[in-house]
């Protein structure tokens, strides 16, 4: 599939009229683009007051975003969030898919600053190989805004800040929940974990994993008997499902990284006559409207919330960049853990993902 910006107006413009539109903007009567302001929006791309006569018009932010792909409901409703914030906010998006691949981001950064957009937002795929390009925006002066997973860099003011969720929180309450989980069944032996984790590399992964270990600690009480990368995807986590069952491999409890691969690990495991939530302790994270689903017909012991809904604050966080103003360097958004047993769970609002 091709990539294309869409412009927050209401049409798609392909990459090439985009730089079409920009430079014959620019180069029409002058040598070069016109600078930017300290801590202002794009001159060059506005109406200013030197144009012909009638109203002025105000001039517009323009973000430019970079999302990892569409793997998932739970990243659906994340791009979702993310256009419909910029449009009520009047800020023009110039948005790139790129397909779960890196180099596609680098170069969708890259267009971003030939651009001269006034912020920057991605959501990195993995957490290394991001220096280079985020030097090259800060020397652009392009303000640079992380979110959703975590970056690893040598200098940590190559970027504004990050906004998004606490993996390693998320991590945490997982095996919390399996700690109380085990005690309630007082097992005589360790309880036996299955691990399907997230893209090897990202930050969402290595902190889930990270805060699920450091909870457990040394306890003997619990064992990982099998971890393996589902790369947040449900057909792999069917797939690998379906491998452990054929091998034979014990285990009481799973820990799912994402929604997406729990649900192709029920479906797994419902194909060989299994009942998950009671035969075995399924905990999953994001909360998407399916998982929520399955924890109220019993499929799932435990859903802890990922919050996709950040548009709005990535929107005002990207106004005061583009002022010069300062943004806090780490914000968590707010989580909720749903549990069985819990009340009202059949009257929880749609989750919109």
């Amino acid at each position: 599939m091709v990539n294309i910006r869409i412009l927050q107006t209401g049409r798609a413009v392909s990459l090439a009229l985009l730089f079409a539109a920009a430079f014959a903007f620019v180069f029409s009567g002058c040598g070069r683009p016109t600078p930017r302001g300290e801590g202002g929006t794009n001159k060059a791309l506005k109406t200013t007051q030197e144009q012909a006569s009638g109203p002025v018009l105000q001039e517009q932010l323009i973000l430019g975003f970079s999302q990892i792909g569409a793997e998932s409901a739970w990243r659906n409703c994340n791009t979702r969030s993310i256009r419909e914030a910029a449009d009520d906010a009047g800020i023009q998006l110039l948005f790139e898919n790129a397909e779960q691949k890196q180099e596609n981001q680098i170069k969708a950064i890259r267009s971003f600053i030939a651009y001269q957009v006034d912020v920057i937002a991605f959501v990195p795929i993995v957490s290394n190989g991001w220096d280079n390009v985020l030097r090259e925006a800060k020397d652009a002066g392009i303000p640079v805004l992380v979110t959703d997973r975590k970056i690893e860099t040598e200098d940590y003011t190559l970027f504004a800040g990050f906004i998004g969720t606490d993996s390693e929180q998320e991590g945490r309450e997982a095996a919390l929940f399996l700690r109380g989980a085990w005690e309630k069944k007082n097992a005589a032996r360790p309880m036996k974990i299955v691990e399907i984790s997230g893209t090897e590399g990202s930050s969402a992964a290595n902190g889930r994993a990270r805060g699920f270990r450091e909870e457990l600690g040394d306890d003997s009480g619990f064992q990982i008997v099998y971890t393996r990368s589902g790369d947040f995807l449900r057909s792999k986590g069917y797939e690998i499902m379906r491998s452990i069952l054929e091998s034979g491999v014990a285990f009481d409890a799973v820990f799912s990284h994402n929604d997406g691969m729990t649900l192709g690990i029920l479906e797994a495991m419902k194909e060989k006559g299994l009942k998950p939530g009671r035969d075995n302790i399924i905990v999953t994270i994001d909360a998407e409207q399916a998982a929520i689903d399955a924890l109220v017909a019993g499929e799932v012991n435990c859903v802890i919330e990922c919050n996709p809904k950040t548009g709005p604050i990535i929107m005002d966080l990207a106004r005061k960049l583009a002022k010069g103003e300062k943004i806090p360097p780490l914000i968590h958004v707010e989580e909720a853990v749903f549990k069985e047993g819990d009340p009202g769970l059949e009257l929880l609002p749609p989750r919109g993902y």
